[in-house]
């Protein structure tokens, strides 16, 4: 998993990285956070009010600062869309 923080390093953008560390340790989760504070990178993800915050590749949240239990719901993994169906 690959967490990335953008923004330019302001005090939101601080907060969001120690809330998303503190989300991956009390799931128990190994990731790797890199801070994106490049503005043209950060425009390329569509994201125009930092902080944002991009999960694997998918932007999850942008404009605020999440709490450790909102960016907790985005670690755990999607339920199987095939469980319970027919094959």
């Amino acid at each position: 998993m690959i967490i990335k923080i953008l923004g330019s390093g302001c005090k939101k953008c601080v907060a969001l990285a120690e809330n998303t560390k503190a989300a991956l340790q009390a799931a128990d989760i190994d990731a790797e956070i890199e801070k994106v504070t490049d503005i043209v990178a950060i425009a390329g993800y569509g994201i125009m009010s930092t902080p944002g915050l991009v999960i694997d590749e998918k932007v999850v949240s942008s404009g605020r600062v999440l709490s450790t239990a909102e960016i907790g719901a985005f670690l755990k993994p999607a339920p199987n869309k095939n469980s319970g169906g027919v094959a």
